[in-house]
């Protein structure tokens, strides 16, 4: 396996994301445009991001602060390297998402969790999201 959120993990998470037509289907039809970002809870800025537009990853690369500021990310999902691993072999639930969350062993540093896991056209694509990532 890739090192997780380098530029191989990241194409192959993308390509995992665009094959799955019902969840980029669901996106496109809120239009959902985003840049996201994840990476560690101890590191300043994130190790990879994706770029969303209608649903669909358009790139998927290792973060590289020249090319976008952390600033204008519209999410920046960080955890510690011990739980992406743990929840890349076991992907989680809606309720294992959200213990995270109150735990803080899931951080937004950008993004507003409370409202996107209240929308269900969102929170769905967000779980099988982390699902996704157990097939890169």
């Amino acid at each position: 396996m890739a090192e997780i959120f380098s530029n191989s993990w990241m194409s192959k998470f993308k390509d995992q994301w665009n094959s799955e037509s019902e969840l980029v289907r669901e996106l496109a039809n809120i239009k959902f445009n985003s840049t996201i970002a994840y990476g560690f809870i101890s590191e300043e800025l994130p190790r990879g991001m994706i770029q969303v537009q209608k649903g669909k990853i358009v790139s998927a690369t290792e973060f590289a602060d020249e090319n976008i500021q952390a600033d204008d990310l519209d999410w920046d999902l960080r955890a510690e390297p011990a739980d992406w691993k743990k929840w890349i072999q076991h992907p989680p639930g809606m309720m294992a998402l959200g213990m995270a969350y109150c735990s803080r062993s899931l951080k937004f540093k950008r993004g507003d969790y409370a409202s996107m896991i209240k929308d269900p056209r969102m929170a769905t694509p967000f779980v099988k999201s982390f699902s996704l990532m157990s097939r890169v």
